[in-house]
Parts: structure tokens; C-alpha cells; sequence
């Protein structure tokens, strides 16, 4: 039960993060910098409690995912601009699974028996039908056409980042205690390399360290809970979290157009979050 609620814990946190930054203001380069400031005294204060021995292959893995992670993040908040929050957070959620699928199967080779490449084949569909459904608009519109297919192009520069950042840390095994620190720093460089140009050091940038500190109590939380409840399951409920960006953005950010709209969105959600669930069921 404790495992439960701790993977909970990262679903809450991290989908809460797109519709949170969005309420506290600012554009993606303030949101990003300072989510990575926050990110990184939450990660100080776990290595001083908990005092890992941080060898120099752990300091290189660790920064340079910390890099790829704010590259991720950035053009997360970015695509929010072009598609909105209750678009961007399932669609974001949809092509990370597949892109973390994609190398677990060729690569860590995960899906080692007939049953297990069936049921994989199975979430991405739902997956892939989920992304579908919440990016589709209702009106014929030339406008919305064109930021659909911009927020499209941002949030795969945003899945590679986001990929990469957890590809690093599996490829080397490095302890996910261990890798807090490292990560964190190279966050808040990436943050600062991608931000300086336009500046961001402002009240929002100020605020968005709750971001930071968010998504860093769900990356404590999912940690916690993988030796508990085991990677499948923890994994699948650390995805069911898009609900709350989504829901946000459709009910508190006023993002809503249509009611057909908001259906096709919630069922999009609801696929995703299925494909999420069989994903896990493949890693078992």
C-alpha cells in the first residue's frame, strides 16, 4: 500500500506541473529556470540526508541527462503556447512512452516473449489513438492548423530531451539516489545555456522553484516506490497523472471549446493512460 501511494505521490506531482507553471505565470524560458532551481536545492538537501557516493561516471551520466532533461522541459512549456495545457499534457505523455517503448524493446531489449511483444503492440495503439484524440480540433481553422503542427514539432524536440534523460541513467545503471545531484546541475545549466539569451531572471522564474520542487518530490516518490511495488506497476501509475493537466486545462484555464472536444480529450487521456498500464503489464 505504501508503494501505491508513493507512485501516486509522482503522478500527482508531475501532472500537476504543466497546469501549475501555467497558473504561476511566465514564458517557458522563466518556467524553465527556475523548475531547475527549485529541482536543485530539493536535490542538495536529499544528498545531504542521504550522503551517496558519487563516483566520476555518475557526475558525467548524471549532468549530461540533467541536459537533456532541460532541453525536455523547456519545449514542454513551450508547446503550451501553441496547443494549450489540456493538449500538450497527454500528447507529451503519449510520445514519451513510445519513445521510451521504442528503446527498451531495441535496445534493453524488455519484450522477451510472444505475449509480451502482443500486449506491447496493444498499448501503443491505445497510446498512439490517445495522442490522436486530444490533438485533433473540431473547427476548420488555417490558424490552428498551423500552432498544431508547430506545438507538434516543439513537443518532439521536447520527447527527445525527455527520452534521453531517462535513457542515460537506465543505460549505465546508475542509482537513482546518486543521479539526483548530478541531474540537478545539469539542469539548471542546461536551463541557464538555453534560457540567457531572453533573459529570464524575473519574479516568475522566482516562482516556478514550486515547480521545481514538485516534480522533485514525484522523482522521490516514483524512487521509493520501484523497490516496493516493482518498476511495472509504478511506472503505469506515475503515468495516470496527465488527468490533472489535462482536467486543469480544460476546466481552469479555460481551454474548453466545444463538448465534444472535451470528451474526445478525456478519452484521449483515458487511452493513454491504458497504454501506460499495458506498457507496465511488458516490463514485468
Amino acid at each position: 500500500m505504501t508503494g501505491i501511494l508513493l507512485a501516486l505521490l509522482a503522478a500527482v506531482s508531475w501532472g500537476s506541473i504543466v497546469f501549475v507553471s501555467n497558473k504561476l505565470g511566465g514564458d517557458e524560458d522563466s518556467q524553465t529556470l527556475g523548475t531547475t532551481i527549485g529541482a536543485l536545492l530539493f536535490a542538495i538537501a536529499v544528498f545531504i540526508y542521504k550522503r551517496p557516493d558519487l563516483s566520476s561516471l555518475i557526475w558525467i551520466v548524471g549532468f549530461i541527462s540533467g541536459l537533456f532533461w532541460s532541453l525536455g522541459q523547456k519545449n514542454q512549456f513551450g508547446a503550451v503556447r501553441y496547443l494549450g495545457v489540456a493538449k500538450t499534457a497527454p500528447m507529451s505523455t503519449g510520445l514519451q512512452l513510445i519513445g521510451t517503448t521504442f528503446f527498451g524493446v531495441f535496445i534493453f531489449k524488455e519484450w522477451e516473449t510472444r505475449m509480451s511483444v502482443i500486449i506491447g503492440i496493444a498499448a501503443l495503439v491505445l497510446i498512439i489513438a490517445g495522442a490522436v484524440l486530444t490533438s485533433l480540433n473540431q473547427e476548420k481553422d488555417k490558424d490552428k492548423s498551423k500552432s498544431l503542427k508547430k506545438g507538434f514539432l516543439v513537443l518532439l524536440l521536447s520527447t527527445a530531451g525527455f527520452v534521453g534523460y531517462v535513457v542515460l541513467i537506465r543505460w549505465f545503471n546508475i542509482d537513482g539516489w546518486a543521479a539526483i545531484l548530478p541531474q540537478a546541475i545539469g539542469m539548471l545549466t542546461g536551463a541557464v545555456l538555453l534560457t540567457i539569451r531572453e533573459k529570464p531572471y524575473n519574479k516568475y522564474a522566482v516562482r516556478n522553484i514550486i515547480t521545481g520542487l514538485m516534480w522533485s518530490t514525484g522523482n522521490l516518490g516514483l524512487l521509493l516506490a520501484l523497490p516496493k511495488i516493482g518498476v511495472a506497476t509504478s511506472f503505469s501509475l506515475s503515468q495516470t497523472g496527465i488527468v490533472i493537466s489535462t482536467i486543469g486545462g480544460l476546466f481552469f484555464l479555460n481551454e474548453r471549446k466545444s463538448k465534444k472536444q472535451v470528451w474526445m480529450v478525456l478519452l484521449g487521456c483515458l487511452l493513454i493512460i491504458a497504454g501506460g498500464v499495458l506498457l507496465g503489464v511488458t516490463k514485468r
